[in-house]
């Protein structure tokens, strides 16, 4: 006999009450506030809007013609590309090695995902230590082994690279451990029925283990890509007001740049708005190019 709790789904609505009000003030208000705050004249953090403003899409043509919210989206894409590489990418290879190792699997798990674990702004604060133009590890390295004179690796040439480096290795471990889970999820049996054909190892991990694996790893690049989009302590903490010469501008930093250093809040919240179009526009070509399969 089945109990009444089943068929009567009057209840469900009462305890959906309270997390539904949570979304509404802290999600979706918010949300459409931002987008009300781009169209007006804000001219400072808490203070009250002065009107609307004059053409209410000013902010919007202001970004148009703005070479720092060029750079920061020009910076957001190679960020994008660099995370489905160096990330997922790396993550896939790792997650494969591991897989395929018997004995100190757990140790290299734990490896791989510790950075994880470290907080973004000490993160920051030891990449820069590690390339301090005198005495980072770097330099020292390339003074002990005489390669020449010390460099300042956080120049305009180079500033790119050192801050992508450290928002790559962090994030590896969190796809490594997604893409593990996955791998265990794969049957033995398949493994076992290709080695009885005599298929050889990279075959099985070709026709068996990548294919299995195209869901996770598509759900991988997705959550990377849109990542990309709010990558802000790290960045931040290693080149703050996109130092040098405002070359290391992303969406994120350049939004929180202006809210806070420039006091220009209604001209961050178009940004916000913008960082919202992009991420549902490349989750979308994401999922289009990296479209789930059904098994």
């Amino acid at each position: 006999m089945e109990s009444n709790i089943y068929r009567n789904k009057k209840p469900l609505f009462v305890f959906l009450i309270p997390a539904f009000i949570f979304m509404v003030i802290f999600l979706y208000y918010p949300f459409v506030k931002n987008i009300l705050n781009s169209f007006q004249n804000i001219s400072s953090l808490g203070a009250a809007s002065k009107g609307w403003n004059d053409p209410w899409y000013t902010n919007y043509v202001k970004m148009f013609n703005d070479p720092n919210m060029r750079t920061a989206i020009l910076n957001t894409i190679i960020m994008m590309l660099v995370t489905i590489v160096g990330q997922v990418g790396i993550a896939v290879a790792l997650a494969l090695m591991v897989d395929n190792i018997k004995k100190g699997a757990k140790f290299f798990r734990t490896v791989f995902f510790f950075p994880i674990v470290i907080s973004a702004t000490a993160l920051g604060l030891m990449f820069n230590l590690i390339f301090l133009y005198d005495k980072g590890m770097v330099n020292q390295l390339l003074e002990f082994l005489g390669k020449g004179t010390l460099t300042d690796w956080k120049d305009t040439a180079h500033a790119l690279v050192i801050m992508l480096l450290p928002v790559m290795w962090q994030y590896v471990g969190f796809y490594f451990v997604i893409l593990i889970t996955g791998l265990n999820n794969i049957p033995e049996e398949l493994y076992e029925s290709a080695s009885i054909d005599g298929a050889t190892r990279w075959q099985r991990i070709r026709y068996i283990t990548l294919p299995m694996l195209r869901n996770v790893i598509c759900t991988c690049v997705v959550l990377a890509v849109t990542g990309a989009l709010k990558v802000f302590d790290l960045p931040w903490v290693m080149f703050p007001k996109g130092m040098p010469l405002g070359k290391t501008w992303l969406t994120g930093t350049y939004m929180y740049y202006q809210a806070f250093n420039t006091k220009n809040v209604d001209y961050s919240s178009a940004i916000a708005v913008v960082i919202v179009v992009l991420g549902i526009v490349t989750s979308k070509i994401v999922n289009k190019v990296f479209k789930e399969a059904d098994y």
